[in-house]
């Protein structure tokens, strides 16, 4: 049942910060119930509004709008920002995807942020990557995550074994705004957790609601919860089917609705045993708004879908326009790599030679000649990645990630109506964008 155990602090701060830093008393911790064995009945009003979320997942699945699933990565570098060490705004879609390119080939100048973010960003997809497809995910899975996430913290890796807060003081919890069970009862919280991920004994979104909140109730690391917490609500909806590829940005919307957010996980934590009265309705509070928050990433997800269809016209016409200035009648073949180049463009906005050569196999004379024939239809920019060398760069593209980042920190979806509520890359200078 969950339950708040009464818990006593013991200051063993120093005589170095101030006195009301070295309180110590009386606290209350937050013990979950068992999620394993947990019986759901949801309302049918809340039921219905399930299958509608599921349904424009499933949708958004079903288009198949190639390039849209790499994008999120980008959409999602918001989780890398939640570092502490990473500080003021996000660097833009541009200095993150140069970064993600030095991780293969030598670039020169790279924003120090905006490596640490690539970085950041490359470990959460591959360690997701491996738990998502994982026969059976144990603990070690979700302590391998966050331990990609902190690679230069050793000393924080692993479950904790003290106990930690949110909110309030650095120093003690007496009045923090939460605090998760003691560390003792961490390693069968998460063995019970990781049982519950295995099984399927409910719906794809209200299990990526329930793992999500057990998780963050749990709190088991000393740092990168978060992070981790975020992670695995896309390794739920991936395991059962729900999205093939991780696309939606399901925690943006969450954090975009910040108030709503934490008033769901509160109600969640309700005191009583599982069939309460009180627990039921806290459990239904917060699934109610895990729901929403899919069903709009879901539509947001669309939208920017519509956005790179639209630009794959744009780039169809400019390359048709320049062929046909420079008298060529003949079709593109569907193997030339220009073609390939254009299909894929939407997961990989920075390319060089080099990277045509290694993704498409396709010669570097090749590689080389479709990106110049792109260069001069118009559809790529160029730029210096050090002394002689040169990436080739969709600004357009770059420059849509970033609007549809600022869109989702709106609590409007558009900036026009509602500001971003939380750190963004800076508007593009192009008129349209928003």
């Amino acid at each position: 049942m969950g339950t708040w155990e009464s818990r006593h602090w013991t200051s063993h701060v120093g005589s170095g910060v101030p006195r009301r830093e070295r309180a110590f008393g009386g606290y209350r911790a937050y013990l979950p119930h068992s999620l394993a064995d947990t019986a759901l009945t949801v309302s049918p009003h809340l039921s219905q509004r399930i299958a509608q979320a599921e349904a424009a997942v499933r949708r958004l699945d079903r288009r198949g709008a190639t390039g849209l699933a790499s994008l999120s990565r980008f959409l999602l570098r918001s989780e890398a920002i939640a570092s502490s060490r990473i500080e003021g705004l996000a660097p833009n879609a541009k200095n993150v995807a140069l970064a993600e390119l030095g991780q293969t080939e030598a670039v020169a100048g790279l924003n120090e942020t905006a490596v640490l973010v690539a970085n950041n960003m490359t470990a959460v997809r591959d360690a997701s990557e491996r738990i998502a497809t994982a026969s059976t995910i144990t603990v070690d899975h979700l302590v391998t995550l966050q331990r990609s996430l902190l690679s230069d913290s050793p000393r924080l890796h692993g479950l904790r074994s003290a106990q930690n807060w949110v909110g309030g003081s650095q120093h003690h919890p007496l009045d923090a705004d939460f605090v998760p069970p003691a560390p003792e009862h961490v390693e069968i919280l998460m063995n019970d957790l990781v049982e519950y991920i295995n099984g399927g004994a409910h719906s794809p979104i209200v299990q990526a609601a329930l793992v999500h909140a057990q998780f963050e109730t749990i709190h088991p690391f000393a740092d990168g919860n978060g992070r981790v917490g975020r992670a695995v609500i896309h390794t739920v909806l991936t395991r059962r089917g729900l999205t093939t590829d991780s696309i939606l940005p399901v925690s943006l919307v969450l954090a975009t609705f910040r108030d709503h957010y934490i008033d769901g996980l509160t109600a969640y934590r309700a005191e009583g045993p599982p069939d309460s009265p009180e627990v039921t309705a806290g459990r239904e509070d917060w699934i109610g708004i895990f729901t929403e928050a899919v069903f709009q990433a879901a539509a947001r997800a669309h939208d920017l879908a519509d956005d790179i269809d639209a630009l794959r016209e744009e780039w169809t016409r400019l390359l048709a326009d320049h062929r046909t200035q420079e008298g060529r009648k003949r079709a593109l073949r569907s193997d030339s790599a220009v073609t390939v180049i254009l299909d894929e463009l939407p997961g990989t906005p920075v390319l060089t030679p080099t990277t045509v050569t290694r993704i498409h196999s396709v010669s570097p004379q090749a590689a080389s000649a479709g990106l110049e024939a792109l260069r001069a239809a118009g559809v790529l920019d160029t730029a210096s990645i050090g002394k002689g060398r040169r990436a080739y760069v969709s600004t357009d593209l770059l420059n849509l990630i970033s609007v549809a980042e600022r869109r989702l920190a709106s609590t409007r979806f558009d900036t026009r109506l509602s500001p971003p509520n939380r750190p963004v890359p800076a508007r593009p200078t192009d008129p349209g964008s928003r």
